[in-house]
């Protein structure tokens, strides 16, 4: 019995180091997801961040129909790798405003003249108050308004080719 005893730690410290590198092998679900998916999209008044754009007043989106707002910033590279994802959903009938996070009005025109531009709005959130209202964890994030302004679903990360199909149905669902 005691020599049983004698391996007992090392028996546990080769389970802990087992669990460890299993973590690291197959790391779970690290999605953050917001918590105010189904609520009303919280009051927003941003000024615009770009000449001849309006910013966000979530006041109107109430009587709308259906949008996605993507929070974005011209310093994140996977912003630029969505870029031609939004140009996509802007072309199949998409309305997209834009929340543009820490940033300047000579960075968001440089991005939007470089990436193009399929913002209707654009607001300037350089507190990160907005962004924080959203329950987003990062940029980008793009969330599906419904028409009464209700948060109805949240793609994290860039959006890639295959994102666009399952956002415009979520765009359609929305209705």
């Amino acid at each position: 019995m005691k020599k049983l005893l004698i391996w007992l730690p090392l028996g546990l410290f080769l389970l802990v180091f087992a669990l460890v590198v299993n973590g690291l092998i197959e790391p779970s679900d690290r999605i953050v997801r917001s918590a105010m998916i189904g609520k009303p999209l919280p009051a927003m008044q941003l000024p615009a961040i770009v000449d001849g754009k309006p910013g966000i007043d979530t006041a109107i989106w109430p009587k709308g129909k259906p949008r996605l707002l993507n929070v974005f910033a011209s310093w994140c590279i996977p912003c630029v790798a969505e870029a031609p994802q939004l140009l996509k959903l802007k072309r199949a009938g998409a309305q997209i405003d834009a929340i543009a996070v820490r940033d300047t009005a000579p960075a968001v025109q440089a991005f939007l003249a470089r990436n193009g531009d399929p913002y209707a709005r654009i607001g300037d959130d350089s507190a990160m108050r907005a962004q924080l209202s959203l329950g987003s964890s990062g940029v980008p994030e793009t969330f599906v308004i419904d028409g009464r302004g209700v948060i109805v679903d949240q793609h994290v990360g860039d959006i890639r080719a295959e994102d666009v199909p399952k956002l415009l149905a979520a765009l359609e669902k929305a209705r």
